[in-house]
């Protein structure tokens, strides 16, 4: 949760002005939360309240509401709603429903593999007391929009590196259980990245790739610099590293969740003081 927002307030300005060194300014100027935050906050603020019993139609229903509501709330964070889930959001009377090639008649998935899903995601790590539900709430919040098995993929992998990570799980062990899970290809070295990487906002081009930013650090803040310096989409990269990195390690360094809460408006606030009151999440 924090996590993910701190990274994503650290990618934020390098995201379209990518960075390769290691030691990169920490929010520099102009840094703020962007859509990654906005839809982390929205979806944790639906799973709060979900009944995940309920029929996933009628959970599917209440994500929608609750996530059309944040972004009428927050409708220009920096750097924007991406293109498809921007239509998808405000002007839903053009979307296409790719099964028929013909207009929707209402909001609809759109097939989409882009990182959106994963970044949004990290609520559901910290929810759950079990694996199988994480992964099916994932699955909820992740086909809402994203609905192509890569989609799913990535967020179910976030959320489930993070339940792992907080429950103990060694870096091997959610490598493992990572990869065999989901075929991601965790073997590259963050050195490698760091040489080759560029921008690449699908999820089977983000997901690894920060799960690798994560595996390679030290600590809270060498994962977040990890995930900026390999540059590509920097903000999405780094908000995911940080989600995992949050649940692993426990501990945010002071000038960083000071920064991060100096920045979020109140809403976000009180999600996380909820969140906190579930009993597994804590704000370090």
């Amino acid at each position: 949760m924090l996590g993910a927002i701190i990274g994503d307030i650290a990618g934020s300005v390098y995201e379209f002005s990518n960075t390769k060194d290691y030691n990169f300014e920490m929010f520099p100027p102009g840094s703020n939360f962007t859509d990654d935050t906005v839809m982390t906050m929205a979806v944790a603020e639906w799973a709060l309240d979900n009944d995940i019993n309920s029929d996933v139609e009628v959970q599917m229903k209440q994500l929608e509401k609750t996530m059309v509501e944040y972004a009428k709330c927050f409708t220009c964070p920096m750097g924007g709603y991406g293109g498809g889930f921007c239509t998808w959001l405000f002007y839903p009377e053009q979307l296409i429903d790719y099964r028929t090639g013909k207009h929707a008649s209402g909001r609809c998935p759109y097939n989409s593999w882009g990182n959106g899903s994963a970044m949004r995601t990290s609520a559901i790590g910290w929810l759950y007391d079990d694996m199988p539900t994480t992964l099916r709430v994932a699955e909820t919040a992740a086909a809402i929009t994203h609905n192509h098995s890569e989609g799913i993929k990535g967020a179910q992998a976030v959320s489930a590196a993070i339940f792992m990570a907080r429950n103990g799980a060694s870096k091997d062990e959610i490598k493992e259980y990572i990869s065999a899970k989901f075929h991601y290809n965790l073997e590259l070295s963050w050195e490698y990245l760091h040489e080759t990487y560029g921008w690449d906002s699908s999820c089977q081009g983000t997901v690894p790739q920060a799960i690798t930013a994560f595996l390679a650090s030290d600590d809270f803040e060498s994962a977040i610099r990890r995930a900026v310096a390999i540059g590509g989409d920097s903000d999405t990269l780094a908000c995911i590293t940080g989600s995992i990195a949050e649940a692993y390690y426990k501990a945010i360094p002071e000038y960083m969740f000071a920064k991060a809460m100096s920045l979020l408006p109140d809403r976000f606030k009180n999600v996380l003081e909820k969140m906190k009151e579930k009993g597994n999440y804590t704000i370090w």
